[in-house]
């Protein structure tokens, strides 16, 4: 039987190991180390913001012992590491930061270093650090519990095991958290409902008109895209798809917008900017963000599949072009009665972002092959130069 004070604590904090977690987020966030245990105990600390009073700091935190660099699969094939899962590299003394930087993010580092498994709890911080939308990857040296207990300040220990589950566990955790009636451009009558989880995230599910719920229900999954949805960027489609969704939705009489805050999709705001430096040198969308480390989409729609449940609707029409949401949505026990595409204008700009998105992940882009088979015919059709 559990005491009073395990049921005050529990309602209080959660359980111990969500407490660990998300406490470990915020010192990642914050560039703090983090101890992950598995049997083994690790020290790490997140590459974001390495400098070299930083290295020098961590190197004499974990001394004797030298620390390693581990970085994700999609990192370690960027150069050239044949690798299905995170990997780690020992630093030699005389590697600096700004080389453990370009090992991390440069489209063309150059190493000599010997690859290794980065075990277990490496892999859960390589979870953790991606959870924390920071650079993915971290620097790592064996120690042990009696020796991290004498650290001062105390550092935060973060079970590997729990790191897994706290994505599903932050699902669960989805509360609303206040809506309010909010009136749109073009007299849109919208409901905002503002949900909140253990992550701090407030994902908003954006109820246009009045939906029929006994009814399949126009739905748009949108994540969130600062430079496009705020300040119409041309680099992508994302402020185009959030408007031209709003307007069908008001002219079917009402559907729902859940607005996700995966910017990047899913890398964060910070993140993207990296990707998009990348994108400047040459590599399209995909190849950016497996450079950076990431898989070429982060995301998830658990939390989508949550709110809609919470929201009374599980019948949908989609409204998309990428069938990961389908799938996603359908796997989760979501019915799907149809798909409506959201087809927006190309740009010079967007043209090689739109490219990628459909030869590289399958987004069903009908009018972008169009466009293509129209410019096609129109040199075909075009006056010889003159000589």
């Amino acid at each position: 039987m559990s005491s009073i004070a395990d049921d005050v604590s529990s309602i209080l904090f959660g359980t111990s190991e969500q407490v660990g977690v998300g406490r470990g987020l915020a010192e990642y966030r914050a560039g703090r180390p983090v101890l992950i245990a598995n049997g083994e105990t690790l020290i790490t600390l997140p590459v974001e913001g390495l400098d070299a009073a930083r290295l020098a700091a961590f190197r004499m935190l974990c001394q004797p012992i030298p620390p390693r660099l581990v970085i994700t699969a999609s990192r370690a094939r960027s150069l050239g590491i044949a690798a299905t899962a995170p990997i780690a590299l020992e630093l030699t003394p005389d590697i600096d930061a700004r080389t453990i930087l370009a090992l991390v993010g440069d489209a063309k580092a150059t190493h000599d270093l010997l690859p290794e498994p980065a075990g277990t709890a490496a892999n859960a911080a390589i979870e953790l650090v991606k959870l924390a939308q920071v650079l993915p990857a971290v620097l790592v040296a064996d120690t042990s519990p009696a020796r991290a207990a004498t650290f001062d300040p105390p550092i935060v220990t973060v079970e590997a095991s729990a790191v897994a589950r706290f994505r599903a566990t932050a699902t669960e955790s989805l509360a609303i958290a206040g809506d309010a009636h909010v009136p749109l451009h073009s007299d849109v009558r919208t409901r905002f409902v503002v949900f909140r989880d253990q992550f701090g995230d407030d994902p908003v599910a954006v109820i246009v008109g009045t939906p029929d719920f006994s009814r399949p229900v126009p739905v748009r999954i949108h994540s969130a895209c600062l430079t496009g949805d705020v300040f119409g960027s041309r680099r992508c489609d994302c402020g185009d798809q959030l408007q031209l969704a709003l307007t069908r939705l008001q002219e079917a009489g009402g559907g729902i917008i859940l607005y996700l805050p995966q910017e990047g999709r899913g890398v964060g705001l910070a993140n993207k900017m990296r990707t998009y430096k990348l994108q400047d040198g040459g590599l399209d969308t995909v190849d950016a963000n497996t450079t950076l480390g990431f898989d070429d989409d982060e995301r998830e729609y658990g939390v989508a599949v949550r709110m809609l449940q919470m929201l009374g609707c599980t019948r949908v029409v989609l409204l998309t072009n990428n069938p990961a949401k389908l799938d996603g949505l359908a796997k989760a026990g979501i019915e799907i009665t149809g798909r409506l595409p959201l087809e927006t204008p190309i740009n010079a700009d967007n043209r090689r972002y739109m490219t990628a998105k459909a030869s590289r992940a399958g987004h069903q882009l009908g009018h972008l092959i169009s466009a293509f088979a129209e410019a096609h015919d129109r040199d075909d059709k075009a006056p010889p130069l003159a000589p």
